[in-house]
């Protein structure tokens, strides 16, 4: 185990020990009705919440590399259909950020770096083959506010989300917080 897991383990446990957990304590459902559909980046994980003034127990938060949707049917249409249907959420938000490393993703270069790493090329080619496009897959998307509206068309007129629930989508400044509004004019 390396160093940083086991600085967050014993971390963990004084936390436990000593009952820190308590000022997090809430329900599973979100006091403000809101999931929020957002990336992964580390500049985002303090600054998101602290620049909305949301606490633990506010909100669903699902966070993923661009924090987009990559497949109709896939883990954040799951998620969020839980959040809709088992948890009551009415609106749905879709926060990108500018500066996103997501935009620029270089596919060959991550299968370079794959085959570095020693995957081989036979699995490499498998996956290709009988999976997913790699280089279709793991090249980045471009434009953030295009980004941020395609997985906001995406939620509204997915056939399992009613039209009941509100979708929004945003660009936060990943140093101040600013947010902005995205939309279809920003296509």
């Amino acid at each position: 185990m390396n160093d940083s897991v086991k600085k967050m383990l014993e971390y963990n446990r004084v936390f436990v020990d000593h009952e820190m957990y308590q000022r997090y304590a809430t329900t599973k459902y979100p006091d403000r009705k809101i999931a929020i559909l957002s990336c992964m980046d580390t500049r985002m994980t303090e600054l998101l919440p602290a620049a909305l003034g949301i606490k633990n127990g506010d909100v669903k938060l699902i966070k993923n590399a661009g924090g987009q949707i990559t497949h109709p049917y896939g883990s954040v249409i799951f998620s969020l259909l839980v959040a809709v249907y088992e948890l009551g959420v009415d609106t749905i938000l879709v926060i990108g950020h500018d500066d996103c490393g997501g935009r620029a993703l270089d596919a060959k270069k991550m299968i370079a770096k794959m085959e570095e790493k020693g995957i081989s090329r036979d699995v490499i080619d498998h996956v290709d083959a009988n999976h997913k496009n790699l280089e279709q897959w793991l090249t980045g998307f471009g434009d953030i506010c295009t980004s941020v509206q395609n997985t906001v068309d995406t939620i509204r007129n997915h056939p399992l989300i009613h039209k009941d629930v509100e979708v929004y989508g945003f660009v936060m400044d990943p140093h101040t917080g600013a947010m902005r509004e995205v939309t279809c004019a920003d296509k």
